[in-house]
């Protein structure tokens, strides 16, 4: 146990631990502008679930994880197109109701879908000419066009980083990765086409946007409702003033406060300081997590590493991008951070990989760098 002890990855799990507790507070305030739920309490239900979850992936050794993603990814897959056949919540079929909660099967999804794909690149030379990338973008392509079809753009997309760090770590060159992206670039005109309006006009809204006066109609509403709240906080942010500057009920508005635009409600309460150290823990949690990917020499390990830390790393980009205006507003949560019991209890179990990872000594982790199964020691594809 005293072993066990040392080995365990403090650092990696103290920080989950404090960006959820900011996303609590972050819920706390929400509750205080827009009226009391039971969604405090909800969280920290799903937070004691993460918990389990995260001790469950931990406790397994990983490389018996490895030959088992594969079913994962299928099972994720089937519960992706059971999803389509589900009733629409505000015109989208993206949960499939269990009763007590609706479960987004997307969530783990992209965790199963790293595990696969490292799974499948773990001993594989292939990748390193432009033939090999086909099975690849193949196996993104289906959980995406599943997703596309709830419909979920924002979702969808999130694969894309994910395949090209983990192709780039797998020993992918660069120029192979480039040239396969180039198509995708010339067709986002054609792109442009099919997308919702209400998607277009999110993208519009980033380059029409203005500071002061009335609130916009349409998605420029959602993105000046969020920098106005965050600047009715102010510097310290709100517990630090007496009375708040507007009594203006319509100034405070801002749907999908406790899950999208989390980070606003944190920022509102406790100012720039709470926001600064949110973001300090993610790089932390990035920085930590590359950390065990580049000491890891067993393949699948770095592979999972890459996969699971560019999910988080993107998905923290995308949202806190949104909220100050740097970025389209997406359906993209705060991971750790947002209310959610899917998007909680898959990321937390992603981590529960990493810090797996981290944890499994011997050769598995050390300063060597990645190999392929068919080289001899000494050897190296980098």
């Amino acid at each position: 146990m005293a072993s066990w002890l040392r080995r365990f990855p403090w650092t990696i799990f103290i920080v989950c631990l404090a960006i959820t507790a900011l996303g609590l507070c972050g819920l706390v305030r929400a509750d205080g502008l827009y009226g009391r739920t039971q969604l405090v309490e909800r969280q920290i239900v799903w937070w004691f679930l993460a918990m389990l979850a995260m001790l469950a992936v931990l406790l397994v050794p990983y490389r018996l994880l490895s030959q088992l993603s594969p079913w994962f990814f299928l099972g994720t897959l089937l519960l992706l197109a059971v999803t389509l056949f589900m009733p629409p919540i505000n015109g989208s079929r993206r949960w499939i109701p269990l009763g007590l909660f609706d479960f987004q099967a997307s969530e783990p999804a992209r965790l199963a879908y790293i595990m696969a794909l490292a799974t499948y690149l773990m001993y594989r030379s292939s990748q390193r000419n432009m033939g090999g990338l086909i099975p690849p973008l193949l196996m993104a392509f289906f959980p995406m066009l599943l997703i596309l079809r709830e419909p979920d753009l924002d979702t969808a997309l999130l694969f894309l980083p994910i395949l090209y760090s983990m192709l780039f770590a797998a020993g992918a060159r660069t120029r192979h990765l480039v040239a396969a992206a180039i198509p995708g670039l010339l067709s986002l005109p054609l792109l442009w086409t099919q997308i919702s309006p209400e998607q277009q006009s999110r993208i519009v809204s980033v380059f029409t946007q203005r500071d002061g006066g009335a609130a916009p109609t349409g998605d420029g509403f959602h993105l000046h409702q969020s920098k106005q709240i965050l600047a009715l906080g102010g510097y310290w942010g709100s517990r630090s003033q007496e009375e708040p500057p507007l009594d203006d009920p319509a100034a405070w508005q801002l749907p999908a406060s406790r899950t999208d635009f989390i980070f606003v409600m944190i920022g509102e309460r406790f100012g720039f300081p709470a926001c600064a150290i949110l973001l300090l823990l993610y790089c932390v949690l990035i920085c930590k997590g590359l950390q065990v990917a580049r000491r890891t020499r067993e393949p699948y390990g770095r592979l999972v590493c890459v996969g699971v830390i560019t999910l988080i790393a993107v998905q923290t980009l995308l949202n806190t991008g949104m909220t100050v205006g740097l970025l389209p507003i997406t359906g993209t949560t705060l991971p750790l951070c947002s209310y959610g019991g899917s998007s909680l209890i898959s990321t937390y179990a992603g981590i529960g990989l990493v810090m797996n990872i981290a944890m499994r000594q011997g050769y598995e982790v050390t300063g060597e760098p990645f190999m392929f199964r068919r080289e001899k020691i000494g050897s190296s594809t980098n």
